[in-house]
């Protein structure tokens, strides 16, 4: 188990529907990085911007971007996470995609799909949530308007094994400017309800629909305290977290013990 998780957060614009240049684009962002690093994250649909034309822009599971990302874990040695448009037996998911640095591949299915926007009626749901072990740290990775839904999200304490659920949370996003001090605000809130830290990674620029984003991608601890949080520009942030405070902190303040428990149907 490693004390310290080197987090590497890529905040940037995203050119609409044009995969190609987009992982050029964070190719050389990655590759820029100097600092050995555990994680790698990018932006919600980091290879198309938020689109509803998820037909003439999904790939599939053995497709260019999958094979791009299992090239930039090797070469970085890192586990490199973000999502993607993946068609599936004629269903079109907003995927998040984890891969490991050994080419080992996880994936999360998007649960809430954003109704304002029609996502429900382009992409299908989710129905598992994904915790992945990553050097002895427990992480689970969620898409944008799941942030919104904290019972999806909840960690939970298990008093006879002395463990939580994750000590990390990530959630990639393409979250409008127009919204923004919701996404501030509920990151903090994820962190200090659920004792863990927070990784909110979200785009900036304008895309094809008109929308802007600010980014204010962002990492919290446990406590809410601010560890990182950047807006309006590119940006390749290097965070490192500290399990060992995570612990103490645990340790010294045991809400979760007092949660309420509960099963989601």
């Amino acid at each position: 188990m490693k004390n310290q998780l080197s987090v590497a957060v890529l905040q940037s614009d995203i050119c609409w529907h044009e995969p190609s240049k987009n992982r050029e684009m964070f190719e050389n962002q990655i590759t820029s990085i100097e600092s050995a690093i555990d994680l790698i994250i990018l932006p919600e649909m980091f290879t198309t911007g938020f689109t509803m034309e998820a037909a003439q822009n999904a790939e599939t599971m053995q497709g260019e971007s999958i094979q791009w990302m299992k090239k930039m874990a090797v070469e970085k040695e890192a586990a490199i996470t973000g999502s993607i448009i993946i068609e599936e037996n004629n269903q079109y998911f907003n995927r998040l995609i984890w891969i490991h640095k050994d080419g080992t591949l996880h994936y999360y299915d998007k649960k809430h799909l954003f109704g304002l926007a029609g996502e429900h009626l382009n992409y299908t749901p989710g129905v598992e949530p994904l915790i992945v072990d990553l050097e002895g740290w427990k992480i689970r990775p969620a898409i944008c308007y799941d942030l919104r839904f904290p019972v999806w999200l909840r960690n939970k304490f298990n008093p006879q094994k002395n463990e939580y659920d994750y000590d990390l949370l990530i959630v990639v996003a393409n979250w409008p400017t127009k919204r923004i001090s919701a996404w501030k605000i509920l990151l903090q809130a994820r962190a200090i309800e659920n004792q863990a830290f927070v990784v909110g990674l979200n785009r900036i620029g304008t895309d094809g629909n008109n929308h802007h984003y600010s980014g204010d991608s962002a990492v919290y601890n446990e406590l809410g305290e601010t560890l990182y949080l950047k807006a309006d520009i590119a940006d390749i942030g290097v965070v490192t977290l500290n399990k060992e405070s995570l612990t103490n902190t645990r340790n010294h303040l045991p809400f979760l013990a007092d949660a309420d428990s509960f099963a989601i149907q």
